[in-house]
């Protein structure tokens, strides 16, 4: 569901209970639109995730790490110097909106104290975090800026007064009663459906949990409101109300709903809608928000800052698969060699019979079993003579351009997988510094130009990213690297002669390592890293993918080779259909 007003209701309970009157430590700016503050309180530390992010806004507290930039933004820097070692002295949401309003207890430059408030809007592409003068309500500023050319209706800038985002004129839901919810519905002109005129008149209303309502109420969602009888209404109003209730008094039973393993919507309240699904409760919205949205803004975020990559590599791969099929047309024509010389030699046997003059001459094919006629073109400015040697040169020609046509195919073809292998690099969970190490490789490898910008990137590239970690059920270590410089690392540095080695077949993918530490890995370890090698790998969604798999002391690396690219001898094949919930099974390391 989206991130709605009883959502952000349900989460300022947990927040006046976790972190109200906590002392902010640190302040953190991890993405170009998120803060995390670390907090103290009552012996205890917290992190709070603020997000302001145009596809996944979200808060909630959270125990994952993010790698920090280097130098902190601008806005974080402004954080750190008003809010470091502030407490919390209120956390509220105005009505039911999507609005939450923390305001703390700091010091100014005189030592005198002051109360200064971060409101942070989740309001999906129009999402902010506001920095405010608690008294004055000026600006200080804000993780996005909004000017005029930006917006009509709110100016967001230091220096201006905030005011709320325009209402719409809802009403607040938590505090209606029966007499105005039936008038109002009463009086309303025109057709809407149920469920959309919830949505449409009350704060905080998600079309998920307008549904609910009406089901509740046994009202069909998508009835005309106008429509509905006075008993219906009077019963769509006891469980508008009720709902209602259970949010002014905290009863709160935050759930994510799932179908099989993947999780499809969380509530911070039961949901009737979603009984033919399984609901997992939890006893923190904070938990349930992180696990929900945690990929889902995680691949998000990969596809932001891989997207000028994988722009390059895709347009590289088009101009090489446009070159390798140019290539093999330029080989098809040279593979006619034969054709030339045979020609020629049918010329020279036959000169006798031939004037100068002729455009082209039918003579009997001796190479042929039963002398078949064929039709050789000729140069009439040439004497017979000299056509066939111009035969002879074409040959020759086409036999020289025969192993030079292979020789750039078979560099093309190198290319084509090398840049695949980036491609499904890209396609994995990076973090910033992984991201860094493909840039840094695509720019030695000359892709890329280097400039400022990405020497910038680079600047904390030196530190080697590590490889993912698991353990298989008999307790064998299994590395599995991410990008190129990872692969090169576990198969080159870190593996032993008797580790195994283990890759997808012919297709791009990551190199595994199995630890052996000298013992024989069982089958079902065995089986672990082929899947762990065919998930990471371009055949993911495909069966029975082929996993060789060999000593390490019989992989190696041809002199000059690009990142990533081995060779392999004495190697045994492993047939896996990648399987999402196995990876999954197997215990996954710390990093």
């Amino acid at each position: 569901m989206p991130f709605d007003g009883i959502t952000v209701n349900s989460l300022i309970w947990e927040l006046n209970n976790t972190i109200l009157d906590g002392k902010v430590e640190k302040i953190y700016q991890p993405e170009k639109d998120e803060i995390n503050i670390n907090i103290r309180n009552n012996k205890t530390n917290h992190k709070l995730v603020i997000s302001a992010s145009s596809m996944y806004p979200k808060m909630h507290l959270s125990e994952i790490s993010k790698t920090n930039p280097v130098v902190a933004p601008a806005f974080c820097m402004l954080l750190r110097k008003h809010l470091t070692s502030s407490r919390i002295i209120s956390i509220k949401q105005p009505s039911l909106e999507r609005i939450i309003e923390i305001t703390f207890n700091c010091m100014d430059e005189m030592g005198y104290s002051i109360e200064k408030s971060l409101i942070i809007e989740i309001m999906g592409r129009n999402s902010n975090i506001i920095f405010v003068d608690s008294n004055s309500r000026t600006i200080i500023d804000s993780i996005k800026r909004v000017g005029n050319d930006m917006s009509s209706v709110r100016t967001i800038l230091p220096g201006f007064k905030y005011v709320y985002p325009p209402s719409s004129d809802k009403k607040d839901p938590l505090t209606i009663n029966d007499e105005y919810f039936i008038s109002a519905i009463k009086s309303e002109s025109g057709s809407i459906k149920a469920h959309k005129y919830l949505v449409k008149t009350f704060y905080g209303i998600s079309p998920i949990i307008a549904q609910e309502i009406c089901l509740r109420a046994g009202i069909d969602s998508d009835n005309d409101i106008k429509e509905l009888s006075i008993d219906e209404i009077k019963k769509l109003f006891s469980h508008f109300h009720s709902l209602m209730e259970e949010v002014k008094n905290g009863k709160f039973s935050p759930n994510i709903v799932k179908e099989n393993s993947k999780n499809i919507d969380f509530s911070p309240v039961e949901l009737s809608i979603y009984d033919c699904y399984k609901k997992i409760k939890c006893d923190s919205i904070s938990k349930v928000i992180e696990e929900f949205y945690y990929q889902k803004d995680l691949q998000d975020r990969i596809k932001q800052k891989t997207s000028d990559l994988s722009k390059i590599v895709k347009t590289k791969l088009e101009r090489n698969e446009k070159k390798l099929s140019i290539l093999e047309n330029e080989l098809s024509e040279a593979e006619n060699s034969e054709y030339y010389r045979l020609c020629g030699d049918i010329i020279m046997a036959n000169l006798y019979r031939l004037e100068k003059g002729q455009d082209k001459a039918i003579l009997p094919n001796f190479y042929d079993e039963n002398y078949a006629d064929i039709e050789i073109k000729l140069d009439p400015r040439l004497s017979p003579s000299d056509n066939a040697q111009k035969y002879y040169k074409q040959y020759n020609k086409s036999k020289a351009a025969q192993s030079f046509i292979k020789e750039q195919i078979n560099q093309v073809l190198d290319e084509i997988v090398y840049l695949e292998s980036i491609q499904d690099s890209l396609s994995k969970n990076l973090d910033e510094h992984e991201i860094n190490e493909i840039r840094q490789e695509l720019i030695q490898e000359g892709y890329i130009k280097s400039n400022k910008e990405n020497m910038k990137n680079l600047k904390n590239s030196n530190r080697p990213s590590k490889p993912m970690h698991y353990v298989s059920s008999s307790g064998f270590d299994i590395y599995v690297g991410k990008n190129n410089t990872q692969n090169d690392y576990l198969t080159l540095k870190f593996a032993s002669s008797d580790d195994i080695w283990l890759h997808t077949k012919d297709i791009p993918g990551s190199h595994v390592i199995l630890k052996t530490d000298g013992k024989q890995p069982d089958d079902d370890t065995l089986k672990e890293a082929a899947s762990l090698a065919a998930y990471y790998s371009k055949g993911r969604l495909s069966s029975n993918v082929a996993v060789d798999y060999t000593f390490k002391k019989n992989v190696k690396k041809p002199s000059g080779a690009k990142p990533g690219k081995v060779i392999y001898e004495k190697h045994k094949t492993i047939y896996i259909t990648p399987d999402e919930n196995m990876v999954n099974n197997i215990k996954k390391s710390g990093q």
